[in-house]
């Protein structure tokens, strides 16, 4: 039985290893952040999103191992819906959100690409034609936008100093997720189907 596991493990792909690794960085840095104590985890809801970032890390693995085991893995999927969590947790451990002034603008720009390019790649594998895939990614990175900046503002804003200046930030970040939306249904609206990602 061990035997048949390691040469299983062995016969995984180089993404079966990002995948399995983003995923367990991203759990380290969310338990650091909840239970370490640091200023720059202060007022950043760090046990909401230990308890949420999972789900968003786990629900590929899941769906599939329920509906899906007899297609091939969607790698590319799982890596960009997990991206997004991971690069937001890692900002805030090395506390680039206080210091580096442009950081969360990018961030929500970026993100929502990643976030958005995962529901691209499963149009390729389902071969979707391309004004369904654009609208398909655009509306999703639009609806996700709008529900993070209501998920923000009810676990930590509406009790911190950012109360004065939310309504302007949030209006940027929501123009930011969904120009990255966009680009993500654009490219993979234009970029040749994969059945395989």
């Amino acid at each position: 039985m061990g035997f048949r596991l390691i040469s299983g493990l062995r016969r995984q792909p180089p993404a079966f290893w990002v995948n399995l690794g983003i995923k367990a960085v991203l759990i380290t840095l969310l338990a650091f952040g909840a239970f370490s104590g640091l200023q720059q985890f202060e007022g950043k809801a760090f046990i909401w999103r230990l308890a949420t970032y999972p789900i968003a890390a786990f629900v590929v693995p899941v769906i599939w191992a329920v509906r899906a085991r007899d297609t091939a893995y969607p790698f590319a999927t799982d890596i960009l819906l997990t991206l997004p969590f991971l690069i937001d947790t890692a900002g805030n451990a090395a506390d680039f959100y206080d210091t580096i002034v442009w950081w969360d603008d990018v961030n929500h720009l970026v993100n929502w690409a990643l976030l958005s390019g995962a529901v691209g790649a499963l149009s390729w594998r389902n071969q979707m034609p391309k004004g369904r895939t654009l609208a398909y990614v655009v509306g999703f990175g639009a609806v996700t936008a709008i529900l993070w900046e209501i998920a923000e503002y009810f676990a930590f804003i509406r009790f911190s100093e950012e109360l004065a200046t939310a309504y302007v930030d949030t209006l940027g970040d929501m123009t930011l997720g969904l120009t990255g939306s966009v680009i993500a249904g654009l490219a993979a609206a234009l970029l040749p189907h994969r059945e395989q990602l």
